[in-house]
């Protein structure tokens, strides 16, 4: 039997009439980019791809080398197709507008070219994060303001995680959906159908260096957890963190657990860990369509509305069961 590939999922979404052509052809674009962005990867060293880039994104985060080439991948990949208004990235302090000599279409795409970069040196899953917007209003002037949407405006949301095998996870609010990138054929073939995270769980992420910073809310919760069957959950529970959120965020789509990045004393000067519009909606948009959960621990990120282009919020994510009580201890705190 001919496996699916993912040009002919999304013609079957567009025939269907969750999409629409532009929106798919736009998918299309980025994935293009993300084998782009593999082959890179996975040359490592051997390209001299490795290493300090020697600058800082606009966090002002050391960037790596293969920051700077997966934004640069992204960016002149997306903008001659015609499917988008304009672009931001993580990377870079402003909007990236499209070039006038090219057509311009009504999607706002929104990326992380290469997130947990820090891992790349150390030979450690890394991945992209995307997210797909609608441009209102005028769409051949595009601002920053235009960007400022909250994540239930997303139309699609996906994550590319390279890891032994590159996969491309995706959602167009019907469900989600993971590809798996076949090298001999250069196709994504569609192997994740309908993925679902579990209500339950013994699994969970976080940084446990940053304890002492933690709220009391999260301090309860890591602490009844590590307790196992002699606390009150009455069961043991293993704690995972790869510190790259695509690497965690694709375990717990797969087989189930919370993530948490929470509000701390280190990031409540500038509200939080995760950048809302690069990280947190997409991946929470992927969450809620898989069954799981996203807040910030206080409440449901993807009813957020953005103030800023890079605005940071906590994140707790992942099995809904989790989820709800640790959001719970939040809002009795």
């Amino acid at each position: 039997m001919q496996r699916k590939t993912l040009t002919q999922f999304l013609i079957e979404q567009q025939r269907a009439g969750d999409m629409t052509a532009d929106l798919r052809l736009l998918i299309e674009v980025v994935a293009r980019a993300v084998k782009a962005i593999s082959v890179n990867v996975s040359k490592g060293a051997l390209a001299g791809v490795l290493g300090e880039a020697g600058s800082d994104n606009i966090q002002g985060e050391a960037q790596k080398k293969l920051d700077v080439i997966a934004n640069d991948i992204l960016i002149q990949a997306n903008e001659w197709g015609g499917h988008l208004a304009a672009m931001a990235s993580e990377e870079v302090e402003t909007i990236q507008a499209i070039p006038r000599d090219y057509p311009k279409g009504g999607y706002l795409l929104l990326f992380d070219p290469l997130d947990g970069s820090s891992n790349i040196d150390v030979n450690v899953s890394v991945g992209t994060i995307f997210s797909v917007l609608r441009c209102p209003g005028d769409c051949q002037t595009p601002t920053e303001a235009s960007f400022l949407q909250p994540g239930d405006d997303q139309v699609a949301a996906g994550y590319a995680v390279y890891g032994p095998s590159t996969q491309l996870v995706l959602t167009v609010g019907r469900g989600v959906h993971g590809f798996t990138l076949d090298r001999e054929m250069g196709s994504f073939i569609y192997t994740h159908a309908d993925m679902k995270v579990p209500e339950d769980t013994q699994e969970y992420a976080i940084n446990s260096s940053n304890a002492r910073h933690w709220e009391a809310p999260v301090q309860r919760y890591v602490a009844e957890l590590q307790e196992g069957k002699t606390g009150v959950r009455g069961k043991d529970f293993n704690m995972r963190w790869v510190a790259s959120m695509v690497a965690d965020v694709h375990r717990i789509l797969t087989r189930g657990g919370v993530f948490m990045y929470p509000m701390d004393e280190k990031s409540r000067s500038k509200g939080g860990k995760l950048r809302l519009m690069y990280e947190a909606n997409p991946m929470a948009m992927l969450m809620e369509q898989a069954g799981g959960a996203a807040t910030t621990g206080r409440e449901r990120i993807m009813g957020l509305k953005p103030e800023k282009l890079h605005q940071r919020v906590p994140v707790i994510m992942g099995s809904r069961n989790e989820v709800e009580r640790v959001t719970g201890y939040h809002n009795d705190a």
